[in-house]
């Protein structure tokens, strides 16, 4: 249950940065090749969706897993992106520590049979 919440809350915070277009996050983005008209869709509303199906799988089970699913979708192509881009900055670095925590999410509610989060 505290990895989806950890994992809930950290997309949750990371794309309401992306909504608020927060400063720190554009030379990252411009490095790695992202238009800014990007920030709010499809990024900010990926990652807020991803931390709200975190959070909607403690009533509703599998959709926790579901949403991590995602999450390391989404994250997987951002690693993709900066790698493509020859960008190693610290941008890089979270997100390829948001496809760990995303990943070990998704590990933890399939090895529960998408119950996890309700430690069924």
């Amino acid at each position: 249950m505290l990895l989806f919440l950890v994992t809930a809350v950290s997309a949750l915070f990371s794309g309401a940065g992306a909504l608020l277009r927060l400063r720190p996050i554009l030379p990252g983005m411009a490095r790695a090749g992202v238009p800014e008209s990007w920030l709010v869709f499809p990024i900010g509303v990926l990652k807020l969706a991803g931390g709200a199906g975190l959070l909607a799988g403690l009533w509703l089970p599998g959709v926790g897993t579901a949403a991590a699913f995602g999450l390391v979708l989404y994250f997987t192509c951002a690693v993709y992106t900066h790698l493509r881009a020859g960008d190693y900055s610290l941008q890089f670095f979270l997100a390829c520590a948001f496809l760990a925590l995303c990943a070990a999410t998704l590990a933890v509610g399939v090895q529960h049979g998408g119950d996890a989060i309700l430690g069924g």
